[in-house]
């Protein structure tokens, strides 16, 4: 699939994984049909590069999230049935560099590097809450599956447990010593894990916020983590140029 003009910063599927969405420097996103690898659309609207994006469960909608002029961030909300025309949803004062949507497709909760994340209503296009307590960056976002806690990570070295419909903190993750990269969610919704830049991995408890194990075996910061469906073994993608498989029992 080639046809952006700029580094691609993101990826997201559809449920019925038939179709892909990439975010892009070159200020678009593109929608794919992943049978073909055909382009099917290109959606303009963004002012700087795309940074994030995420679809509804049901296919039907598109979040995307970014730069503005004056160094602000910008959160769109795209129609995929219909022609190319945004809704703009709301904004940070930096920019914005992840974004989830809810499993129950009614909120989007975005992350910045204003160092907040914000929930909003999809149907209302409304900021609901204001998600403060990280000292630096927040880089990465999982959502639980049934849709009620988000899980963010900073720069300034935790990871925080948010309740999405107060908007209340409920557990401070803290035991990285550099900045988390990345995190995921197991299936079943009891366990997190998170990546850093000091070469590890951290399997957490959901409910509690303890920490459960830590992963060894990478030779450079971790960027990526993705967990396997039968919520037992966990993907890594570091900067050493390795992939590793992580059992989790």
């Amino acid at each position: 699939m080639t046809g952006h003009g700029g580094k691609v910063s993101a990826l997201a599927a559809t449920g019925d994984g038939r179709r892909v969405i990439s975010a892009s420097e070159d200020r678009t996103l593109k929608v794919w049909d992943l049978e073909t690898g055909a382009e099917l659309r290109t959606l303009p609207g963004h002012s700087l590069a795309a940074k994030a994006v995420a679809v509804t469960p049901d296919g039907r909608r598109a979040v995307s999230a970014g730069e503005h002029p004056g160094s602000t961030g910008e959160l769109k909300v795209w129609d995929l049935r219909t022609e190319p025309r945004p809704r703009n949803v709301g904004a940070h004062t930096q920019a914005v560099s992840a974004v989830v949507v809810t499993p129950d497709g009614r909120h989007a909760v975005s992350a910045s590097d204003d160092q907040t994340l914000k929930v909003w209503s999809l149907a209302q296009g409304a900021q609901l809450h204001a998600l403060t307590g990280h000292t630096d960056s927040v880089r990465a976002l999982a959502a639980t599956p049934d849709g009620r806690r988000v899980i963010s990570g900073s720069r300034d070295r935790t990871l925080k447990v948010w309740d999405v419909a107060s908007g209340t903190q409920l557990h401070t993750l803290a035991g990285h010593s550099r900045e988390v990269r990345a995190v995921a969610m197991t299936a079943d919704g009891r366990r997190a894990i998170s990546t850093s830049e000091e070469m590890t991995l951290k399997v957490w408890d959901v409910d509690t916020g303890a920490e459960l194990h830590t992963l060894f075996g990478h030779s450079r910061g971790v960027k990526c983590v993705a967990m396997a469906p039968d919520c037992r073994r966990a993907l890594s993608a570091s900067a050493d140029g390795t992939v590793k498989v992580w059992d989790l029992d």
